[in-house]
């Protein structure tokens, strides 16, 4: 009874070092993967010994966990030790005193010996074996937690996969918030016919980028709804809903692979010849051809040895050969310079051909042609129309477009 009592007090004791030991590992590992993929920041504000100091901060934190982990296991294996050495001490003195009363002869002696080696020995091999299953299941708590914890978006049982035969994309009366306290979108309602282009603008943080990832249902909206073609998107399943969605992001980020691989991500079934051809369409064929090792180019941790511009036409080149019904440009061309812009430019326009097309800008003589023009401010929708109704208005576009023209002008000035 003592054995059992003092190997679980101490090894449930143990286990508590053992997962805020787990957890440091964790954050030290977070730390230096967050450290080497924005290595770029590190050196521009000169902080590696920053870095390096708090890294070794977390892992002298974890040394010492470490220590008290292996110190603790040293006293659980010295107490368990002690324990069977005092037991089998008292039972072989009460037994050898027997001999001496002549009670017991030399072969019940001998016989209480080897009872109580048949006796602590399994009971020391179990004591090892919880003791390894119960810092096992410490070491894969983490990973458990992980397991057990589900999505925020989740498809609903018998959901019906995506059939789409226009394209018409409808949100209504749409509400959203990340936290419940700090709503970012309110009663915001539009529709994209099909094969037709729609812009979103307005200032930073009207909500413009939410709607993408609405549409793709990252987030489940608070209220309201967003359909294609009559379907509600939370009524069918994620994987149909993705694969009839393409989008072209703001900030393009690639696998540290090759070209090929990057673009043929999208469709992975998909032949060389068509990879040829999606690479053509986005300009960027000749390009690739002319490096040394063409296609088979390694692209760096998120595409670092590539341009902002070679860098978003991989990405239209990964969107069209993905041949999606629905298309998505959240400000692709809003980190490019004026040359770059006009060659996305002049490639989204061939890509968005006969498709419905959302086009989130924040440069708007990209979004001047646009079909429909929806304006955001503060999540809600404050106008609608195309480029000459918003600009007869008089209102906040005319005054967004103003603005923009006079930034050009000065640009152009101080040139």
């Amino acid at each position: 009874f003592i054995y059992i009592a003092f190997t679980l007090s101490v090894t449930n004791w143990r286990m508590h070092i053992r997962h805020y030991m787990n957890r440091l590992d964790s954050r030290a590992n977070a730390m230096a993967v967050d450290g080497l993929i924005n290595y770029e920041t590190v050196k521009y504000f000169n902080n590696d010994d920053y870095e390096i100091n708090r890294y070794d901060d977390t892992l002298d934190e974890w040394e010492d966990a470490a220590v008290k982990s292996q110190t603790s296991m040293s006293i659980l294996n010295f107490g368990q030790g002690c324990i069977i050495a005092v037991g089998v001490t008292i039972m072989m003195f009460y037994a050898a005193q027997g001999v001496v009363d002549g009670s017991m002869s030399i072969g019940d002696l001998v016989l209480v010996n080897a009872l109580m080696l048949q006796l602590f020995i399994p009971l020391n091999f179990l004591g090892i074996i919880y003791r390894s299953l119960i810092h096992s299941l410490a070491d894969i708590d983490l990973m458990f937690g992980l397991l057990d914890k589900k999505g925020n978006v989740a498809d609903k049982k018998n959901a019906a996969d995506l059939n789409v035969s226009q394209g018409v994309v409808r949100f209504e009366n749409v509400d959203f918030g990340y936290q419940p306290e700090r709503q970012i979108l309110h009663q915001v309602s539009f529709e994209i016919p099909a094969g037709k282009k729609l812009a979103i603008v307005g200032p930073s943080g009207a909500g413009k980028s939410t709607l993408s990832r609405l549409l793709f249902r990252f987030y489940d909206v608070d209220k309201g709804s967003v359909s294609i073609d009559g379907q509600s998107i939370s009524d069918v399943t994620q994987e149909s809903l993705r694969q009839t969605v393409g989008i072209v992001p703001q900030d393009t980020v690639l696998f540290n692979e090759s070209i090929y691989h990057n673009i043929i991500y999208a469709r992975p079934d998909a032949t060389e010849d068509e990879v040829f051809k999606a690479a053509q369409m986005a300009n960027i064929h000749d390009f690739i051809s002319a490096l040394p090792d063409g296609y088979d180019t390694i692209v760096g941790e998120r595409g670092l040895k590539l341009s902002g511009g070679e860098k978003q036409r991989v990405a239209i080149a990964r969107v069209i050969l993905k041949n999606p019904k629905v298309l998505v440009f959240d400000e692709a061309t809003s980190s490019l310079d004026s040359h770059s812009e006009q060659i996305i430019l002049t490639s989204l326009a061939q890509v968005a051909q006969q498709r419905t097309t959302l086009v989130i800008a924040h440069r708007l003589s990209t979004i001047a042609d646009a079909d429909i023009i929806i304006v955001l401010e503060d999540g809600r929708v404050k106008e609608q129309g195309d480029h000459q109704e918003l600009l007869a208005k008089n209102g906040l576009y005319t005054s967004l477009w103003t603005m923009q023209l006079q930034q050009d002008k000065d640009k152009q000035i101080d040139l």
